[in-house]
């Protein structure tokens, strides 16, 4: 069996080499100046983070989330190369005898040969873009192959290390696609909040005033027109901007109960409205994401009509920290708190996104915190440690990993803290937390349910967020859950 191995192996050598010399030896009219310069503005992903920026700025929405889906399959295709592959398979790079000068690199690569990277990263953004929009990858196709070929062409790989990495990145592109579907379908069935009974019914309006946020866009217009439609007598204000946390403070002054349209950072302002002057809140769902009301059951602003009308609504949850974003008192979060990696994306897409645009943004934003992000010290609970990401939700959630689904009850009042330890690359070790198994039995991350957490020793100029919002965290903050703190509407299950 040994023997007949070793002559496999053998055969294989042979045919790696003898087309590697083939390719050497064959003239290619134009490559000498096409291929060599592709192959260098593949390095680092660059290629790929271009075109995607470019189909995120230029496509249709479909484009824009085909070109995120590509990003993230090379993401976690170059992770996958370069933690398990390239010190798996310890193969040395080709003698680079019969290559023509010119062809070859100034500069040789110094890790090892098998698999490819070049070609796992041009095939999995290629996969996972083709697999969203078959247009897109369609038309990049020729640009991958052309890549991973530029990699024997100038003699710093054998076509079998080609193959296997364009074999790892597809499936990768197929991995994205799997957990894509899984984060998008959206569960909007009402949990097991408890009932609130005293909750006024509006069956015309009257008594419900609205705060519109306009920048929401054709969604929070779509729920402004149901809203007329169904409720005639509601009092509607249309933000456009200024400070909304004063607009929502008036509202709420005046009303029975304060409805609010817009997206989960517009909503958590108006549930900390709310909250300070202890009326209940109507939500219309106007946002991109809309994790509350999809986690509360709320499909569209249909649906809130209908408990208005009906007076249905329910006790919730509420997670709160101190001090609050402004230093003193209390702030609020609905869905979660972070402190790591993704406070530091939210930062950079808000500086970059009114120049360039959201998608563009995110995308650059992701790119420069998993290559230069550091990981944060913190005291948690007593403990001193260091952290990528520490994820604290109001009420738990559903998923093992770091980064969680929906929720199947908003009325527990319980933290779900979560968080991803410091060490290695911040890539590696989130695409490690998030595929390390069940939380119980990862080497990378822990979580467990707490009534409140206090964080200490957080390093000056720290960012946190909350509900997509972002501020400045102070020297320590107390976080804690608050059962059945909020009342908002929902229909009767």
């Amino acid at each position: 069996m040994a023997d007949q191995e070793l002559t496999w192996q053998g055969a294989v050598a042979r045919w790696d080499r003898g087309l590697f010399d083939l390719v050497a030896r064959r003239h290619w009219p134009g490559a000498d100046r096409v291929l060599p310069r592709l192959g260098r503005a593949a390095n680092h992903g660059l290629l790929w983070g271009g075109a995607a920026t470019a189909i995120a700025l230029f496509g249709s929405p479909r484009a824009r989330r085909a070109a995120v889906r590509g990003v993230a399959s090379l993401a976690l295709a170059s992770a996958t190369i370069n933690t398990v592959g390239k010190w798996s398979v310890r193969r040395p790079r080709p003698l680079l005898d019969g290559v023509p000068a010119v062809r070859q690199l100034a500069t040789q690569p110094q890790t090892t040969s098998f698999p490819s990277g070049h070609s796992a990263s041009a095939f999995a953004f290629t996969a996972g873009l083709a697999l969203e929009s078959p247009a897109w990858g369609a038309a990049l196709a020729p640009v991958a192959v052309s890549v991973a070929f530029s990699r024997v062409y100038t003699g710093v790989h054998y076509p079998t290390d080609v193959l296997a990495g364009a074999a790892l990145g597809v499936a990768a592109g197929f991995v994205v696609r799997r957990l894509a579907r899984d984060v998008q379908e959206a569960r909007v069935v009402p949990g097991d909040e408890r009932s609130a009974a005293g909750a006024p019914a509006l069956p015309d309006g009257a008594g419900l005033t609205v705060v519109v946020n306009t920048w929401s866009g054709t969604a929070a217009e779509a729920g402004l027109d149901a809203l007329r439609t169904r409720l005639p007598k509601a009092e509607v204000v249309r933000w456009a901007g200024g400070d909304l946390a004063a607009e929502l403070a008036e509202a709420a002054s005046r009303a029975t109960v304060l409805g609010v349209c817009g997206g989960d950072g517009t909503v958590n302002a108006a549930a900390t409205a709310a909250l300070r002057a202890g009326v209940p809140l109507a939500v219309f769902p106007g946002g991109t994401l809309n994790h509350f009301a999809l986690d509360l059951g709320l499909a569209g602003a249909e649906d809130t009509c209908r408990a208005l009308e009906a007076g249905h609504a329910v006790h919730v949850g509420v997670g709160r920290f101190s001090p609050g974003p402004e230093g003193g008192g209390y702030g609020y979060f609905l869905n979660n708190f972070s402190i790591g990696a993704y406070p530091e994306l939210l930062r950079h897409r808000l500086r970059w996104g009114p120049r360039i645009g959201g998608a563009p943004a995110a995308l650059l934003a992701a790119w420069k915190v998993l290559r230069a992000e550091r990981p944060v010290p913190l005291r948690l609970a007593g403990r001193p440690l260091s952290a990528w990401l520490l994820f604290v939700g109001n009420g738990t959630y559903q998923g093992t990993g770091p980064t969680p689904r929906g929720r199947d009850s908003l009325g527990e009042g319980l933290l779900d803290v979560r968080l991803v330890l410091g060490g290695g690359r911040p890539g590696p070790r989130l695409l490690a937390a998030a595929f390390a198994g069940p939380l119980s039995r990862s080497p990378v991350h822990v979580a467990t349910r707490l009534r409140s957490l206090r964080i200490a020793d957080i390093p000056a100029g720290t960012p946190f967020a909350y509900d997509g919002e972002y501020a400045k965290a102070p020297a320590a903050l107390v976080l804690d859950g608050l059962p059945d703190a909020l009342t908002v509407y929902r229909p009767r299950t």
